[in-house]
């Protein structure tokens, strides 16, 4: 690939409160697992590092004992779509821009959920790299199968960024401007690859960026990535510091 060819940006995103309002994980964990309270212990936890994402992460989904389909069927009834998404995934197929989602969750489900927010032509159109699930066909339990079973985050998103700008033939000469948006820690790994960070409003990942002194802007919705990106662009990217909000 070469700088000729080379979209004007690529945009990398969290999935799971990110694109969708709610989190498809703690959905199930609060309502057909230990419920909110414990869960939320765990994410103390793993926010001020004492315990890995990738564990806490998996203690949570073994909570849950709804077999797997049932699981999905639930989240097609009560996950909904950031109302800017669909608007902001168009432009970018308009622009030639990538959107790479980027997940901590599980593939069967994001695919489940892109094809009924968002339609079926995302499914070809928009990369998924996540973890996966394994499910046994006699007794139907399941569990969670990690990218990276290795790394504390379990899928180190920092690494599938890096992958995917080797894998596509980008090096520093014909990298385009890298965004990615996310909200909360299984976005740590991932916060510091890209030229400019989308953390959302109220949640952990601005907490983590303002004590690690990460540059972060904040958005709301996927409205205001898309009037942003939008300035950015148009500038070439020289601008972009005037977007971080933690200088």
């Amino acid at each position: 690939m070469t700088s000729s060819t080379s979209p004007p940006a690529i945009v990398f995103t969290d999935w799971d409160g990110t694109v969708t309002l709610q989190d498809s994980n703690d959905y199930l964990t609060d309502n057909i697992g230990f419920g909110l309270a414990k869960r939320s212990e765990i994410n103390d936890q793993i926010l001020i590092g004492t315990q890995s994402f990738r564990d806490g992460f998996r203690e949570m989904l073994e909570s849950i004992s709804t077999p797997f389909p049932e699981c999905i069927d639930l989240l097609l009834k009560n996950v909904q779509l950031d109302p800017g998404f669909k608007e902001f995934y168009h432009w970018c197929e308009a622009k030639h821009i990538p959107v790479i989602v980027i997940s901590s969750g599980m593939k069967p489900i994001i695919y489940a959920l892109l094809k009924n927010l968002v339609g079926e032509e995302a499914i070809k159109n928009i990369d998924i790299i996540s973890n996966d699930v394994k499910i046994d066909e006699v007794s139907k339990k399941w569990e969670i199968v990690y990218k990276d079973p290795e790394s504390p985050f379990g899928h180190d998103k920092a690494n599938s960024i890096k992958e995917y700008l080797t894998n596509h033939g980008y090096n520093s000469s014909n990298t385009p401007l890298l965004f990615y948006s996310g909200d909360g820690v299984s976005d740590l790994s991932a916060a510091k690859e890209t030229d400019l960070l989308f953390a959302k409003h109220g949640k952990d990942l601005i907490k983590y960026c303002i004590r690690e002194n990460i540059p972060y802007t904040e958005f709301n919705s996927f409205a205001d990535i898309l009037s942003k990106i939008t300035k950015i662009i148009e500038a070439d990217g020289k601008n972009i510091k005037e977007f971080i909000e933690n200088k």
